[in-house]
């Protein structure tokens, strides 16, 4: 049994792989077994990532998640290195924290085209060549179920990759290709380290979090190893909140 949550013969693509949530994905897939394709902007981080997986089955490319047609390329040459795609996992993403007033048109855009508009156009592109059935896990998040304090249009594109989801689940069911989403909450990265290092701040966390801390990477990362495994072959359409119980309570 312990046979089906291992990724070895098969290719993953990680989107916004060079630091925090999506290079901890992009390890624990590589630890178990699979041959992974690196995609970020920065070349630096995803030399870095590279390097630090240590395998010759990993490899990148630079790419905007925005731009279909590089994305295209990204697909193309996960398809000349390693001959097929088996996983794709949707990370890539950003925010800006205004208030409801205060954002703009461009910051609507700009959240939205990175956030959901690249599911839709990565999954798109990627679902064309799993001949054989597939795994997608889109990275979305508990602002896409629950009220948060990190804006309108976050939340908006957070809660559209949930709804496109089981929407994608629901049409690629008889292609063998499965799609789920994962709802993180806090977890310690680069982008978080200043509103964690609030104190204030990261006790209203705590208080709505049942286990009473923030996630450690690793706990983000294995849940998408195992959606993206076998050992998930009848689960589709699902977004598994990976929250220490948040999403029991909201935030506001």
């Amino acid at each position: 049994m312990l046979k089906s949550f291992s990724l070895e013969g098969k290719t993953a693509i990680v989107t916004g792989a060079g630091k925090g949530i999506g290079e901890a994905i992009a390890r624990a897939v590589a630890e178990a077994g699979a041959n992974v394709m690196l995609v970020a902007r920065t070349e630096e981080d995803l030399k870095h990532v590279k390097e630090t997986i240590g395998n010759d089955r990993t490899e990148y490319v630079m790419a905007d998640i925005t731009d279909r047609s590089q994305i295209q390329a990204a697909v193309e040459k996960t398809m000349e290195r390693f001959g097929s795609i088996d996983i794709l996992v949707n990370n890539a993403g950003m925010n800006i924290r205004s208030k409801l007033l205060e954002a703009t048109d461009e910051e609507w855009h700009k959240i939205m085209d990175t956030n959901a508009h690249s599911v839709f156009m990565f999954s798109q592109e990627a679902a064309k060549r799993m001949q054989n059935g597939g795994s997608i896990v889109n990275i979305s998040s508990v602002g896409g179920e629950r009220a948060l304090k990190t804006g309108v249009v976050y939340a908006a594109s957070k809660a559209a990759i949930i709804q496109m989801t089981r929407v994608m689940a629901m049409e690629w069911g008889e292609k063998n290709i499965r799609v789920n989403a994962i709802g993180p909450w806090y977890f310690r990265t680069p982008l978080t380290e200043k509103l964690l290092s609030d104190q204030d701040y990261l006790d209203s966390i705590l208080a709505v979090t049942p286990m009473k801390r923030v996630g450690d990477l690793p706990e983000v990362a294995t849940p998408v190893v195992f959606l993206a495994s076998d050992a998930s072959s009848y689960i589709t359409g699902q977004t598994l909140f990976v929250d220490g119980g948040m999403s029991i309570h909201g935030f506001s």
